[in-house]
């Protein structure tokens, strides 16, 4: 199933911001940076991470729900909504 470039754009916006903040991360690390900061700078990684993966799953929920015959079946929707639980 093919993403939606337009859906796309926030998600690939969040995905670069997470990169920058992951290049942050190690850089405070190598640099020695105190924990909090560090930690801090990798949970805004993480959970820009995870809402790029639910908009992308939220858009192929929306495109299966919308097919006679969706591509994906129940249990490989599950599969793809736990990856990120």
């Amino acid at each position: 199933m093919d993403l939606d470039p337009i859906a796309m754009k926030p998600v690939l916006n969040r995905l670069r911001r997470a990169q920058g903040q992951l290049n942050a991360v190690i850089r405070m690390i190598e640099e020695g940076n105190d924990c909090t900061s560090v930690v801090t700078q990798l949970a805004a990684a993480s959970s820009a991470l995870d809402r790029a993966g639910f908009a992308i799953i939220a858009d192929t929920l929306e495109k299966c729900a919308k097919q006679e015959e969706p591509e994906l079946d129940r249990a490989q929707l599950e599969k793809l909504f736990l990856s990120l639980a």
